[in-house]
C-alpha cells in the first residue's frame, strides 16, 4: 500500500532527547578507535624533538628487530602524496597532513616517523626507542604585535578593508580610545582523540575517522593519494567533540600509508600531548583598536588591527579584526589581518575563529568607550547601530542585537547596576557586572542528501552530516520528520558516511542549516511521489537532492547571528582569584530546531567563554619552542566549579530566507562572553585586563584598589 504522511503538528521546535543516547551512555556507539578490524595493527607517530632542521638519521635496525613490530614509516621509505590541489571551501591543503615527504622539520613536534607493530603498546615502546638524529638550526617561537615581518594575508576573508579619513577622523573626535588587547594560544582538545582506521577492501579505500566532514576527507585524500573518488570511503558515524580540529590530518595519512605498505588495516590514535603539535590550536594575537566618538559616544572612527602566528610551512589567518566590519559603523572605519611566520605549527579553525578573539578586544573597547563617555554600555551599542553593512554596504536580512540586549538587560537586573567601578564589596571580595555583545556570521553550503520511504512505512535519511556532540542526528530527525509530515519515531537518519554523497562539515555554524535545507527539498520530492499513489515497492522510493543552485541563489545580504552576554564576577583581593558567580546569554539565533541540545550548545560555549577568559593559555618556552606542561594537567580549562549559574535564552528569530528558518548556533555562544567577564572585572576592580586569560597573579600585579 502506499504510505503518505499525514498532516500534524510540528516536531522542529520541540525538546527532544538524543536519538542515539541509549547508545552512548550503554557503550553500544562505537567511536572511531573502538570498531573492530581484524589483523588491525597499531601506528605510533614519533615526533621531532628539535623546532627547526633536518632529519640526518632515522635508525630503525634496531626497532625493527623488537616484538610485534611491522615497519617504520618516514622520509625515506614512505609512500608518496600531492598536495598540489585546491581542497575544502576553495583552500589548499596544509602540507602539514602530508607526512614523510621530506627531511625538513619546521617546528618541535613534527612528525618524523611511525612505528607500526602488531598491538598498540609493542608500537609505542618501539616508538619510544627509534633513535632519529637531527641537524638542528636556531628557531623562531616569539610572537608580538610588534614584529616587523607581520604581512597582510587574504584567508576566507579581505586581509584589509578601509573608507574614510582614520587620522582625520580621531583628531575630531572629542573621545579616543586607543588600546592593545592580545588572546594566548589556545586548544582544543575534544574528549576524543584523533583517530583513523585505514584498510584496502577490494580495490576500495576505507577509512574509520573520527572528522567533522566524511566527504571532505574522503575527497582529501583521494586527491593526496590520486585515487578515483569513487573508491574511497569514509565512515565517522560517531565523533567525541571536534570543535574545528577534525578536519584532515597526519593520522588519517599515514594510517593509509601503512595499510597501503603492508597491506592490512591500520590504526594510528594522537595522544592527548601529541594533539598540542598535530591537531591545530588557536593562535595567539595581539589586537589593536582605536576608537573615535563625539562626546555622546557616536562614532567618528574605527581602526580594529590584528596580528596572529601562522607556521613556516602555511599560512593560516585567525581573522580577529573581521569582527568589526559588520558589527559597528564609522565614517572613518579600517580592518586589516596581518599574519607572522613562526616555526610553530599550523594554527587552524577553533570555536568562532576569529570572532571569539576579535571581539574580546572590540568589546572591551567598547566598554572603555562607555566609561570614557558617562554612557551605560548598552546604550551606547543602541547609538551606534549601523544600518547596512559596515564594509558591504549590504542590507541586514534582519539584526536582533538590540532585542537580545533588552532581553538579557531585563533578565540580569542590569538597570539596578550602579556604573561606578569598585563600590561593590562583601568583605575581602570585590564584585562586578560587565556586558559585550556577539555576532557570528549565517552561511548555507550546496549539500546532498537522500530520502527513502521505505515499505514498512518508515522512512531513511542518508546524509553525509557529522554530529561531532553538537545533537546534530536528533536536529534532523526533527527536521525531515516535518518536511514528511510524519512523527519522529519514524524516521532514521543515517550520517558520516562519504558513499552518501558531498555535504556540508559540520562547522561555521553552518551544518545543520545546510543539511536541514538538503533534506527539506529531498523530502519534498519524495512527498510528491508518494502523493502520485504509485505505492512503495519492497526496495522503497529514493528520492535525491542538490542545494546547489538554491544555495548560489540566495541574495546578498549581511546574515548573522546575534547575542547579549552579561556577567558577574567576584574579585578576590586576597588571591587575585576571578570568580564567575553568574552568567546569561540571550542570542537571536534563527529557529531553534530542538531546545535541548540548543540550550546545550549555548551554554557549552558560554562555560568555554570562561575558560578562554580566566584559565586556557598555552605557553612557548622560548628555549626548545615547544609547550610548558603540554598536557591536560598544564593547560587548565574551566571546570565545573568555575562554572556556577549559567543561563541561556533566545528570543524568536527565524531566517526568512532559510526553508526551515534556521541560522547557526555553534559558535555564537562564546563570541562576547570573555569580554563580558573582562568588563565585569573592570567594574570590579576599576583596572582594566587587556591580556587574557586574567591570571591571579595579574590581578594581584594590576594595582587594584584593595589588592
Amino acid at each position: 500500500m502506499t504510505t503518505v504522511p499525514t498532516a500534524r503538528e510540528g516536531s522542529v521546535g520541540t525538546a527532544h532527547t538524543r536519538v542515539e543516547g541509549r547508545e552512548k551512555v550503554t557503550g553500544a556507539a562505537r567511536y572511531a578507535g573502538e570498531v573492530r578490524f581484524a589483523d588491525l595493527a597499531h601506528g605510533w607517530f614519533v615526533l621531532s624533538t628539535v623546532a627547526r632542521g633536518r632529519v640526518r638519521s632515522v635508525e630503525t635496525a634496531g626497532v625493527l628487530a623488537m616484538p610485534g613490530v611491522l615497519t617504520v614509516l618516514h622520509h625515506g621509505n614512505a609512500p608518496r602524496v600531492d598536495t598540489g590541489y585546491i581542497g575544502f571551501l576553495g583552500v589548499p591543503p596544509d602540507p602539514s597532513c602530508a607526512v614523510f615527504q621530506h627531511d625538513r622539520v619546521p617546528h618541535l613536534g613534527w612528525p618524523v616517523a611511525l612505528v607500526v607493530a602488531g598491538t598498540s603498546e609493542q608500537a609505542r615502546e618501539a616508538a619510544e626507542a627509534l633513535v632519529v638524529r637531527y641537524e638542528e638550526e636556531p628557531h623562531d617561537t616569539a610572537f608580538t604585535g610588534e614584529r616587523p615581518d607581520a604581512y597582510a594575508v587574504d584567508g576566507h576573508v579581505p586581509a584589509v578593508t578601509g573608507k574614510g579619513d582614520l587620522e582625520a577622523g580621531l583628531a575630531a573626535s572629542a573621545v579616543v580610545v586607543d588600546a592593545e588587547y592580545s588572546t594566548p594560544e589556545e586548544h582544543h582538545h575534544p574528549m576524543e582523540p584523533h583517530a583513523a582506521t585505514a584498510r584496502r577492501d577490494g580495490g576500495r579505500l576505507e577509512v574509520v575517522d573520527s572528522n567533522q566532514g566524511a566527504a571532505w576527507v574522503a575527497g582529501d585524500l583521494a586527491r593526496l593519494f590520486s585515487l578515483d573518488p569513487a573508491s574511497v570511503r569514509v565512515r565517522s558515524e560517531h565523533v567525541g567533540g571536534g570543535f574545528g580540529s577534525k578536519g584532515i590530518r597526519a593520522h588519517q595519512v599515514a594510517a593509509v600509508m601503512a595499510s597501503t605498505v603492508l597491506g592490512r588495516p591500520v590504526r594510528v590514535v594522537m595522544t592527548h600531548r601529541q594533539m598540542f603539535s598535530l591537531a591545530g590550536h588557536r593562535s595567539p594575537t595581539a589586537q589593536r583598536i582605536r576608537l573615535g566618538a563625539d562626546a555622546d559616544g557616536r562614532l567618528r572612527a574605527l581602526e580594529h588591527r590584528s596580528v596572529s602566528a601562522t607556521s613556516t610551512v602555511y599560512e593560516f589567518v585567525e581573522p580577529s579584526a573581521s569582527v568589526a566590519r559588520a558589527m559597528y559603523d564609522a565614517a572613518a572605519h579600517h580592518t586589516a589581518n596581518r599574519v607572522v611566520r613562526l616555526d610553530v605549527p599550523t594554527p587552524t579553525w577553533m570555536r568562532a575563529p576569529g570572532e571569539a578573539p576579535g571581539s574580546f578586544a572590540l568589546e572591551s573597547a567598547f566598554d572603555e568607550l562607555a566609561e570614557k563617555c558617562g554612557v551605560d554600555p548598552i546604550e551606547l551599542r543602541a547609538r551606534n547601530e549601523p544600518e547596512r553593512g559596515p564594509v558591504s554596504g549590504l542590507p541586514f536580512s534582519d539584526r536582533g542585537l538590540l532585542a537580545c540586549f533588552r532581553e538579557g538587560a531585563r533578565r540580569f537586573g542590569w538597570a539596578d547596576r550602579d556604573p561606578r567601578p569598585g563600590v561593590r564589596r562583601e568583605g575581602r571580595l570585590l564584585l562586578g557586572t560587565g556586558t559585550a555583545a556577539a555576532s557570528f556570521p549565517v552561511m548555507a553550503r550546496p549539500s546532498t542528501a537522500a530520502v527513502t520511504a521505505e515499505a514498512d512505512g518508515t522512512f531513511t535519511v542518508r546524509i553525509s552530516a557529522a554530529d561531532i556532540g553538537t545533537g546534530a542526528r536528533t536536529a534532523l530527525t526533527l527536521v525531515a520528520a516535518d518536511a514528511l509530515e510524519t512523527v519522529p519515531d519514524l524516521v532514521r537518519v543515517r550520517i558520516g558516511d562519504s558513499d552518501f554523497g558531498p555535504a556540508m562539515i559540520a562547522g561555521g555554524s553552518m551544518g545543520t542549516r545546510s543539511w536541514a535545507w538538503a533534506i527539506t527539498a529531498a523530502a519534498a520530492g519524495l512527498r510528491e511521489r508518494l502523493a502520485a499513489g504509485t505505492g512503495v515497492p519492497p526496495q522503497g522510493i529514493t528520492v535525491r537532492s542538490d542545494t546547489s543552485a538554491a544555495v548560489d541563489a540566495l541574495p546578498p545580504k549581511e546574515r548573522h547571528s546575534y547575542g547579549a552576554q552579561f556577567a558577574e564576577v567576584a574579585v578576590d583581593t586576597g588571591t587575585g582569584e576571578v570568580r564567575v558567580r553568574r552568567m546569561l546569554g540571550v542570542f537571536a539565533p534563527g529557529r531553534i530546531v530542538n531546545p535541548l541540545t540548543a540550550r546545550n550548545q549555548f551554554v557549552g560555549g558560554m562555560v568555554w567563554g570562561i575558560s578562554m577568559a580566566l584559565h586556557e593559555e598555552a605557553v612557548r618556552d622560548a628555549a626548545s619552542g615547544g609547550h610548558y606542561g603540554a598536557d591536560l594537567a598544564g593547560y587548565h580549562v574551566a571546570t565545573r566549579a568555575d562554572v556556577p549559574d549559567v543561563e541561556a535564552h533566545w528570543i524568536d528569530d527565524p531566517d526568512p530566507d532559510d526553508p526551515v528558518g534556521i541560522k547557526g548556533i555553534g559558535e555564537i555562544g562564546i563570541v562576547g562572553a570573555p569580554a563580558a567577564v573582562a568588563n565585569a572585572v573592570w567594574h570590579a576592580t576599576g583596572i582594566r585586563h587587556r591580556d587574557l586569560p586574567i591570571r591571579p597573579d595579574r590581578v594581584l600585579l594590576s594595582g587594584a584598589p584593595g589588592v
